[in-house]
């Protein structure tokens, strides 16, 4: 059995939705018998202390993990090496498109929504010699052979989505987030993801890429999320959401956690007591509203 896991990005405070979704990805791995690993996710943008205080959240509402706290820019070997190996097998090349001209490629008619068009894909060596020439920094690209992956998702049941040229590596050096998070995954034997059904689209992209480097595809189980009253994702402008704040306001981290519970039908007052009951199947199907 290998591990379930929660991987926030440090760019800022979690809020209660995000707590919510680290509840449920820690109870499908525990009630499963699986270990459960925090990974932060560092490569982009990085709020400095952000990540120790959302350590120090995942805690106060009685989360445990096994095993270090990993940090992708500790990993950088890591991705260089599975990199490597994509060059060497003949399934990267390189692209010198700015996002403003992938942007306006995108919105072309006949053009899939949201997927590179392949415009480097055919460049010749001496158009790439001519770019280099010109000093803009090429990213990576993965030379896909599919437009499309299909996955097997515990809430959604098959899903099939669109695959596209994704980066690797972007232009300023910094490994591209999918390729991060497939070879993390893999190196810490997280067989079991749960996240956010916003990330659903994304995840074939990810399988597909785990299998072309030879890696195992985990189970998906992508849970509704928390939106505010207006519809919209949950976010931290739209009032007293995070652990700090609903504690400055009068609440202990453990009613927080019952209120979590409550939006999700849970029994218990504890984490550990919630896993004597938990079953996906009686999860809500629908995102949460809250009321701020």
């Amino acid at each position: 059995m290998g591990n379930g896991r929660f991987a926030p990005s440090p760019s800022g405070d979690l809020h209660i939705g995000n707590l919510r979704t680290a509840l449920l990805a820690w109870l499908f791995a525990r009630s499963t018998g699986r270990g459960f690993v925090l990974r932060i996710d560092d490569l982009d943008r990085v709020r400095p202390g952000a990540a120790q205080r959302q350590i120090a959240d995942l805690a106060a509402i009685g989360l445990d993990w096994d095993g270090p706290v990993v940090r992708q820019t500790e990993r950088s070997g890591v991705y260089d090496a599975a990199i490597e190996r994509l060059i060497n097998a003949g399934l990267t090349y390189e692209c010198y498109c700015t996002r403003r001209e992938i942007q306006q490629a995108a919105s072309a008619p006949h053009a899939p929504q949201g997927a590179y068009p392949g415009t480097c894909r055919g460049l010749t060596d001496s158009e790439r010699t001519a770019k280099r020439a010109a000093g803009r920094p090429p990213a990576l690209r993965l030379r896909a052979a599919v437009r499309e992956f299909t996955i097997v998702d515990e809430l959604h049941g098959r899903f099939t989505g669109l695959v596209d040229d994704l980066v690797l590596r972007r232009g300023d050096g910094t490994t591209a987030y999918n390729l991060a998070v497939v070879v993390d995954d893999a190196d810490q034997r997280v067989d079991q993801v749960v996240r956010g059904d916003d990330l659903l689209s994304s995840t074939p992209r990810q399988a597909y890429l785990a299998e072309v480097l030879d890696l195992p595809i985990p189970t998906y189980a992508h849970v509704p999320l928390a939106l505010n009253e207006t519809g919209q994702r949950l976010a931290k402008r739209d009032g007293p959401v995070t652990l700090s704040e609903l504690i400055a306001g009068g609440q202990t981290a453990g009613q927080v956690l019952e209120t979590i519970a409550a939006s999700l039908g849970l029994v218990g007052t504890t984490s550990h007591a919630m896993l004597d009951t938990f079953d996906p199947r009686r999860l809500p199907t629908t995102p949460w509203v809250v009321s701020t």
